[in-house]
């Protein structure tokens, strides 16, 4: 093994194995104490709050995103991974750059869009969703889902591993997700529901801090006979 190969595994096994459990041995109380509107990384560091949501079919979601703009997330594979890496190197554009999983009530994100920021993939918008157990007041599904912006590329602050960093305002971001869904007149009507709770020092999986009023704002997606979207009020 060369000198720099065993850098490079002594990195990962710091990073992405010893560093995630010392955490969670130091941190195990706050860690208890979160509301569970909070998802978590796959090592369970509590990740980005839950923030919003829509109600709809799947169809109904992935209509929503593509009338308002935003690109549908790749899969994590070698070759995503590798375009993603690239793009943010040269600065060339990655639309369907793939996020990172996050875990809510036990598994990982079930949809997930984006929308790019200058010439690649290390600003963006982006919002991760889960289908829930619960409905709407019509029946149709429930989507929960945690939208942030990622501000560039690093290191996390808590487990040194490659990451995106999120900006700070996260009420910011969700609400831009849902200002854009209306402007494309996919949304029919709001409401909030209650999340994380408000909160001045939060800090999510990467050792980002963030800041939220904390409630979840809801969007209730509608369609007509023919399947365009309705008006959003």
């Amino acid at each position: 093994m060369t000198g720099l190969s065993g850098v490079l595994v002594a990195y990962l096994l710091i990073s992405y194995f010893l560093l995630p459990d010392l955490w969670l041995f130091h941190d195990r109380s706050r860690v208890d104490d979160l509301s569970r509107m909070v998802t978590t990384t796959e090592q369970d560091i509590p990740g980005d709050p839950i923030n919003v949501g829509l109600v709809g079919s799947k169809e109904q979601v992935m209509r929503a995103f593509a009338a308002a703009g935003w690109d549908p997330a790749d899969r994590i594979t070698l070759r995503s991974s590798v375009d993603i890496g690239l793009s943010v190197v040269l600065d060339r554009p990655d639309l369907d750059a793939p996020v990172s999983p996050l875990y809510f009530e036990g598994r990982k994100q079930d949809l997930a869009f984006e929308k790019p920021v200058g010439n690649s993939a290390d600003e963006r918008n982006h919002v991760r969703f889960w289908l829930s157990q619960q409905t709407g007041a019509d029946g149709s599904p429930l989507w929960l889902g945690s939208a942030s912006f990622d501000r560039g590329v690093g290191f996390s602050h808590d487990t040194g591993q490659i990451t995106h960093h999120i900006g700070p305002d996260l009420d910011a971001e969700r609400d831009l997700v849902m200002s854009d869904l209306q402007a494309a007149g996919q949304v029919t009507s709001t409401y909030d529901i209650p999340g994380i709770g408000a909160t001045q020092t939060g800090r999510n999986g990467g050792g980002d801090p963030y800041f939220t009023d904390g409630k979840a704002l809801v969007g209730v997606l509608g369609s007509d006979a023919d399947g365009s979207a309705v008006s959003g009020k």
